[in-house]
């Protein structure tokens, strides 16, 4: 049985404890993990039936028919021309399933086009979303996503090396050019390609959390906030490193450093099963206030990372979710002095058993 196969089973029974009769999926990080293809959204209807009893049904466009039976475990598969009307084909699948009524689930992502036609074409179904049962699935990641997870970071780390290889010739070289080293470092160590756009914002601009990259050359003594990554096997990583490349970094620069280094670290070793996530971000938190910066510490400590780069959990204040093992997520506390210089320090963690094991291990320091 494929990791795709045993995962829809999974599916399926939390769709019998819900109470629903199936989930329709779109083109999406959802189906590649229970249909086991990869496909951004185009304007053909694509779908991927799952009943709560019984096989899955594809219902994709012609054009792609010898890529799905390359890849997917799904052996019915149903395909419509570009001279075809896909109703019909929808309709029938939807019968054959028996999820013609009952509470049927649809991707959160699908367009809105594709949800109104799938309503024309299954009148008597009560809607809901697939997130109910797949969240909780995905949540928690099994042994082949956390090796994947693990690859990515393991190419992020060594790109990093590579920028800090660099030194004091990182000087007078724009953010859009390190932006462009980075990336082509992430592929060299295996990646496939970015996870996000790049960001990398020197002095001032590393006090935007968001800004991605300028023609703004890197100065002797700037602090630059690096947070970048790639994909192994669709899995991403997410790093964050706040490096000076030469010279004596802005006064205060170095102490604002230590203080989030602590509070990262701080948060690291609250991890562990049963813990609210939002105790995690507290204890970075605590950090960065006490040191009096709790007012430039902006944004939540952490996200969950799986095949989307933001997903659940997501580690801020108000989220009572008690943390499992298996499930992965940054930790990224930051601290931001508008119009001179930003420092954030970012790791990807998993939960263990006991604790937490940090996927990435480059040092943390700002010297190169």
């Amino acid at each position: 049985m494929s990791v795709f196969e045993d995962r829809t089973r999974e599916c399926q029974q939390r769709l019998r404890d819900d109470g629903a009769s199936g989930v329709v999926l779109f083109p999406s990080p959802n189906l590649y993990y229970l249909g086991g293809f990869s496909e951004a959204p185009g304007e053909r209807h694509f779908f991927l039936f799952v009943p709560a009893d019984g096989d899955p049904v594809f219902v994709a466009p012609q054009l792609y028919e010898e890529q799905l039976r390359d890849v997917t475990w799904v052996e019915d598969l149903r395909f419509w021309s570009d001279t075809d009307d896909p109703l019909p084909l929808v309709e029938d699948a939807a019968s054959d399933l028996g999820v013609t009524d009952g509470k049927l689930l649809v991707d959160p992502t699908m367009w809105a086009r594709f949800t109104q036609d799938l309503r024309a074409a299954i009148p008597d179904a009560e809607w809901g979303l697939a997130s109910d049962v797949l969240g909780p699935l995905r949540v928690r990641k099994d042994d082949a996503e956390l090796h994947a997870l693990g690859r990515a970071a393991d190419a992020a780390d060594a790109a990093m090396r590579d920028v800090r290889g660099l030194g004091a010739d990182a000087v007078g070289m724009t953010e859009a050019e390190l932006a462009a080293f980075v990336e082509d470092r992430l592929v060299a160590h295996g990646g496939d390609g970015t996870s996000f756009e790049t960001i990398v914002g020197s002095g001032p601009n590393g006090a935007k959390p968001h800004h991605h990259r300028s023609d703004r050359e890197v100065q002797r003594g700037d602090p630059v906030v690096f947070d970048f990554g790639t994909r192994v096997d669709h899995y991403p990583s997410d790093q964050t490193r706040t490096v000076v490349f030469a010279g004596d970094p802005p006064a205060a620069f170095e102490t604002i450093h230590e203080v989030v280094r602590d509070a990262q670290q701080a948060a690291v070793e609250a991890v562990e099963p049963g813990v609210a996530a939002e105790e995690v971000d507290a204890a970075a938190r605590e950090v960065i206030e006490a040191a009096g910066y709790g007012d430039e510490f902006i944004h939540r400590t952490g996200h969950g990372v799986g095949l989307e780069v933001h997903e659940e959990p997501y580690v801020v204040g108000g989220s009572d979710r008690p943390l499992e093992p298996g499930m992965v997520f940054s930790v990224e506390p930051g601290v931001y002095l508008e119009g001179n210089f930003g420092v954030r320090i970012e790791d990807l963690v998993v939960v263990t058993e006991s604790g937490c094991e940090r996927l990435n291990d480059t040092t943390r320091d700002w010297r190169v």
